[in-house]
């Protein structure tokens, strides 16, 4: 049967059976990790589903392949191809040195409004720092186009920025003292109509996957007029008639149930929303670890929260991304292009291959994602890893067997 792409009906996507999905390969190691996530993936999709579904991949291209072939770093074309298949998968990206586009993830983001950064963080099995890294399991929902993201910023001592500080002395009534002029400026705004369709879809995807908590990330004790409205705009989201009984604050908790979430259950709830302090959240991850489920964050406090969390179960190389708007997504490997690896068929492919997990669970392949998680988790579990992997077993006293990317794959594959 021949593959089709994937619609977007009153909102929902449409998955066929048979789907037609694009793929960026990536940079750098793009050309050993790609392949192999390929591979688990029609493994585990032939697997769940004996022959009834299947993917077919769409080459697309970005970064130095595009540049080499289409002559420019991200083609319209690409973009296009994206939209018409309304989600793609890609590898690391290099940005262009000396000029050009900022960030190729970055603009990737914006051209298609992906306006939801979405991280999973979990433990499989691998090296970790904590006592307790089973513990981990996060979903971090960084929003992507507010906050200093957007990059509106002034260096020191150009006209522009001398404009911008005569402004807020002489109309804003800002006091020098506060704006020296050497300074830089950067704006960092916060948009009620942004922060709440971020809020509301990862409050959406809490639910729709059973998640117990979610907590709103932010710094609204100094910043309160950006990170401090983020927080109240999530409360305000979580009373709109969608999350009528579903969703209780921790406040309502503890007014109604006096703290006692099983008894909220019984009453139809089924998520928490609650809120910290950035700064706090930080110990917070490190001292009670399984307090947190689903973190809703801007953009920086998320970038930060992210790679914090990823360090607490050995860092990014297992951990997947993805890039969410509405409809349209783009799953990615959340490291760099590590170039002095490229084509070894060294480094580890287990962010790619776990964000194209997640990638099937998007597409509600729930059965295919689970074999993927699954046979990574035994293939830790026999101690079977790319080089990083055995390291961080070293590091606890255990000893691992190191193979190579491929070979990592193909485990994944036979412990399925």
């Amino acid at each position: 049967m021949s593959a089709e792409k994937i619609g977007i009906q009153d909102g929902q996507l449409s998955v066929p059976d048979h789907v037609r999905i694009p793929y960026i390969e990536g940079d750098g190691v793009g050309v050993d990790i790609t392949p192999a996530m390929q591979l688990v993936v029609e493994a585990a999709v032939s697997k769940a589903y004996d022959g009834s579904r299947s993917i077919e991949w769409v080459e697309i291209f970005a970064g130095e392949k595009a540049k080499e072939k289409l002559g420019e770093y991200l083609p319209q074309e690409t973009l296009a191809a994206i939209r018409e298949h309304v989600v793609a998968i890609k590898g690391p990206l290099t940005t262009p040195v000396g000029g050009g586009i900022r960030s190729l993830n970055v603009a990737i983001r914006q051209a298609l409004d992906l306006y939801s950064c979405v991280r999973p963080v979990k433990w499989y099995g691998q090296g970790s720092p904590i006592k307790r890294p089973e513990l981990v399991d996060y979903v971090i929902w960084r929003e992507n186009t507010d906050d200093v993201y957007i990059g509106i910023e002034w260096p020191s001592d150009s006209n522009e920025v001398l404009k911008v500080l005569n402004f807020l002395r002489n109309e804003m009534g800002v006091p020098p003292e506060k704006l020296p002029s050497d300074c830089s400026v950067g704006i960092k705004p916060a948009s009620e109509y942004k922060s709440k369709r971020h809020i509301r879809k990862a409050l959406r995807w809490a639910l729709d996957n059973g998640r117990r908590v979610a907590t709103l990330m932010h710094k609204g004790n100094i910043q309160k007029f950006t990170e401090g409205y983020f927080a109240r705009w999530g409360y305000e989201v979580a009373e709109e008639p969608e999350f009528a009984g579903l969703v209780i604050t921790e406040g309502e908790l503890q007014e109604r149930y006096k703290g006692d979430m099983e008894q909220a259950k019984a009453d139809g709830y089924k998520l928490l929303l609650n809120d910290r302090i950035a700064d706090n959240m930080f110990q917070q991850i490190l001292t009670r670890t399984g307090d947190y489920d689903v973190i809703i964050t801007m953009n920086l406090n998320g970038d930060y929260i992210s790679d914090a969390a990823a360090g607490l179960v050995g860092g990014l190389g297992l951990a997947p991304g993805a890039n969410i708007g509405d409809g349209y997504a783009v799953f990615e490997a959340t490291h760099g292009t590590a170039p002095k690896y490229a084509g070894k068929d060294k480094v580890n492919p287990g962010s790619l291959i776990l964000s194209a997990a997640f990638m099937l669970s998007y597409l509600g392949w729930r059965e295919a994602a689970a074999l993927i998680e699954e046979g990574l988790r035994r293939t830790l579990a026999d101690r079977i890893g790319t080089y990083d992997l055995v390291r961080e077993w070293k590091k606890e006293g255990m000893e691992g067997q190191e193979v190579s990317c491929l070979a990592f794959a193909r485990a994944i594959v036979a412990h399925m």
